[in-house]
């Protein structure tokens, strides 16, 4: 069995970027209570924003992956556990995917049941190439690559029952 884990970068990138947003909401509550009897107020708000954010650094810290040849099994950001059976993946499928409204792309892997539902995704920007090199290999069933980057949108038409709920339902009609 082998244990993957989220790019440990992620923590640091959205860390830096959430004091970034925090700091100067802080700094603007304190200048618009700016009374002496404020700090209260103030320190309660710090304080619950330092608990959230410590929630979420766990949750973070806590997510994983598990493959073995028997399967897979997920530990996702809020929680959840998901399982895989190994009986069930009929193939692993990676493809490139645009951005929205850019030319770069992202790798992505999907872990396809018999039935043509997507079971399991790693995306590219939480999951790096070597961690999604393994999967196929230790789950031990083919591994197809598309060599052309598709769209959403593309990828919605061609192959909808791999994407989330959400995904499959385009805003633009």
């Amino acid at each position: 069995m082998i244990t993957l884990r989220p790019r440990r970068t992620l923590g640091w990138n959205y860390g830096l970027a959430l004091a970034a947003l925090l700091a100067p909401l802080l700094a603007a509550e304190l200048w618009v209570l700016d009374q002496p009897t404020a700090w209260p107020i103030f320190a309660a708000t710090a304080a619950v924003l330092g608990v959230i954010v410590g929630l979420v650094w766990v949750a973070y810290r806590r997510t994983r992956v598990s493959v073995s040849k028997y399967g897979i099994v997920e530990r996702g950001f809020f929680g959840a556990t998901t399982v895989v059976a190994a009986r069930d993946v009929a193939r692993v499928l990676r493809l490139e995917l645009y951005r929205p409204n850019s030319l770069d792309t992202t790798d992505e892997l999907f872990v396809v049941c018999r039935g043509g539902r997507g079971r399991f995704r790693m995306r590219g920007r939480f999951w790096d190439e070597r961690t999604m090199n393994l999967v196929a290999e230790v789950l031990e069933v083919d591994e197809t690559t598309r060599s052309e980057p598709v769209t959403l949108a593309e990828l919605r038409a061609s192959d909808p029952r791999l994407l989330y709920w959400f995904e499959r339902r385009s805003l633009i009609v």
